[in-house]
């Protein structure tokens, strides 16, 4: 490949693969370069350092958490729903990737243990994204706390057992009982959300 014609993206794709091969710890800027068959100063042209290059890696895979959960979030309609859906998302898309290829979530775990700028900005997305639905269903009564961003860290945090890496073992338990224990939370996450009658 011509040093010219190489993007950011090709770059992020053979880190990729190359990281789902050798490991992190054993993966190198040159393995990425001899991969793409170009000097590893090319890989340095967009990426300034190792470090760069594993951020971005990161960046990237928990991109593709959060932009789908993103579209949940900035739907209309009733907030509640749209958090259930939204959380159910959650849990599918990190359920799967654990499930489908668990040498590149090992990967991807440790990157983010490494990458804690890009994990935090990554958390923050997410509790915008809860905060905007608990904001909607502020407007139209259907949530009565006053502090949604609160309350979405709130939400986030009890779900954590669903989709934080720490709990994956967890995640290979049958579908049924992660549903299940899942339907249970959520409800006991409806129950203080929603207004008491009078």
């Amino acid at each position: 490949m011509a040093d010219g014609a190489l993007t950011p993206e090709q770059i992020l794709d053979t880190a990729e693969d190359v990281l789902r091969r050798f490991g992190l710890q054993k993966t190198t800027v040159v393995d990425v370069a001899r991969a793409l068959g170009v000097s590893h100063g090319s890989i340095y042209r967009h990426f300034p350092s190792k470090t760069a290059l594993r951020e971005a890696v990161a960046s990237r895979w928990l991109a593709r958490v959060s932009e789908p959960l993103g579209e949940i979030a900035a739907e209309t309609g009733p907030a509640l729903p749209r958090l259930r859906r939204w959380l159910e998302q959650l849990i599918r898309i990190k359920r799967g990737k654990v499930l489908d290829d668990p040498e590149l979530f090992a990967v991807y775990h440790a990157l983010a243990d490494e990458a804690d700028a890009v994990v935090q900005e990554h958390v923050g997305k997410l509790v915008d994204q809860i905060s905007r639905m608990l904001s909607d269903g502020m407007v139209t009564g259907e949530v009565r706390f006053s502090d949604p961003r609160a309350m979405a860290w709130a939400v986030l945090r009890t779900t954590m057992v669903f989709h934080h890496p720490a709990h994956v073992g967890h995640w290979s338990l049958p579908e049924a009982d992660v549903d299940r224990a899942f339907d249970d939370i959520f409800d006991l996450i409806t129950r203080g959300l929603t207004p008491t009658e009078a």
